[in-house]
């Protein structure tokens, strides 16, 4: 293969993939191009060895080519390639059974595709079919996507510029005001509520107690549906398997994705259940996809979901939550930049003092050693998602890591450094 150098994959992005990222990326100082990647790193190709816990809002779950991730997918290639989706398959099948093993309450098909935002089309269409109804509600501050129905169900201001938006058939209500969802499942036609377990986008504030079982029971009062966006709050990230699980709500429709690849194979689904899934009956092929439940990706995923429920897994995410969280509240106290910290599991966001101090963070960070990206939709937070096989000794180069970063932010910003 080509080896370019850091400077000529720069210029050709600029130059003919994606002129507006790099040019923001440049404004930070901080552009970085993946080299070598192992576990919790990658390396930038100028050398520098990062700390990931951005891991790509919850693809390298389980570290960058994880080995018995890369083994099963090189003995795939042996004998698949991503078939054909018309033909059901055993790889399917069992990756199919094994979602439905696992998954809360009643799920039971899965709908493969290639992309979250493609998973969450297919939960959109699904409710709709399933209800009778059009309109959806979602959150404010809630991002489920980049395809059609999912940006029109999350990202307002985007979905505007591409003249996508819906406003009547997709409301926004306010997160954690239980009020405001009652109010727009009272109208009698909303064929779904569409909610990320725990907003990303919005730096991962955490749902009030009651909150979501409380939109759950609404639901069900007003004959809509839940749609749980599990895409980044999934598979063992909050040290339930499932983020939903912790507050005691089963989802209509489950959405899975991006660690469902393990990092190496697109894979994405969204887990019916049995009472909302009767179009498959009716129309056998309401929804096709090409890529979606690759045969080589189904080798992948399976082994992805034996590895996130072996013994002794989740509970290391919820102690190594907990070191992370003592060594927070302590840097929190010596470093009063560090305004909030907000965890669930491995799911962490870090509130800043400054309008865009996750953005300077992640600055910082890059020159520390720390890979971390700030929450797009509030610039004061940074995502903090160390993968699902840190272990105590990582995390405790972690924290060093950080506390250098603020350290080196706050000294930035003129502020006194703890």
């Amino acid at each position: 293969m080509q080896q370019l150098s850091k400077d000529a994959i720069l210029e050709g992005a600029a130059r003919s993939l994606c002129p507006g990222r790099i040019a923001a990326f440049r404004a930070l100082s901080t552009v970085p191009v993946m080299g070598r990647r192992e576990g919790h790193y990658f390396w930038d190709l100028d050398g520098r060895r990062l700390f990931d816990v951005h891991i790509n809002g919850g693809t390298f779950n389980l570290g960058h080519r994880h080995p018995e991730l890369v083994t099963t997918l090189r003995e795939a290639l042996e004998t698949y390639d991503i078939g054909n989706h018309h033909f059901p398959s055993a790889e399917r099948v069992q990756l199919a059974e094994a979602l439905a093993a696992c998954t809360p309450g009643d799920l039971r098909f899965s709908v493969f595709t290639a992309s979250g935002g493609e998973a969450v089309d297919v939960a959109i269409k699904t409710a709709r079919r399933a209800t009778g109804r059009r309109r959806i509600v979602s959150l404010v501050g809630s991002f489920h996507g980049h395809t059609g129905l999912s940006q029109a169900a999350g990202d307002v201001e985007n979905a505007a510029f591409f003249a996508s938006d819906e406003p009547g058939e997709f409301v926004q209500v306010p997160w954690g005001d239980l009020d405001a969802v009652r109010e727009a499942l009272s109208s009698g036609d909303v064929a779904a509520v569409l909610l990320e377990t725990i907003p990303a986008t919005s730096g991962f504030p955490m749902p009030p107690p009651g909150y979501l079982s409380g939109i759950k029971s609404l639901c069900e009062e007003h004959g809509s549906l839940y749609l749980a966006d599990e895409v980044q709050t999934g598979l063992g990230r909050t040290g339930w398997l499932w983020a939903v699980e912790g507050h005691g709500v089963e989802p209509d429709v489950l959405i899975t994705g991006k660690g469902l690849s393990g990092g190496l194979y697109p894979m994405a689904a969204a887990v019916l259940s049995e009472r909302v899934a009767g179009w498959l009956e009716e129309r056998g092929w309401g929804h096709v996809s090409t890529f979606g439940g690759s045969e080589l990706g189904c080798c992948v995923a399976r082994k992805v979901l034996e590895i996130v429920q072996r013994p002794g897994v989740l509970e290391n995410a919820r102690d190594c939550s907990e070191i992370l969280g003592a060594g927070l509240a302590e840097i929190q106290e010596r470093r009063p930049f560090l305004k909030e910290v907000r965890r669930s599991g491995l799911v962490i966001g870090l509130r800043f003092d400054h309008p865009v101090g996750g953005m300077l963070m992640t600055a910082a960070g890059f020159e520390s050693g720390l890979w971390a990206f700030f929450a797009g939709f509030d610039r004061r937070v940074l995502q903090f998602k160390p993968d699902l096989l840190v272990d105590p000794e990582a995390c405790g180069e972690l924290l060093g890591l950080l506390d250098d970063a603020i350290d080196r932010c706050s000294r930035s910003l003129g502020r006194e450094a703890a």
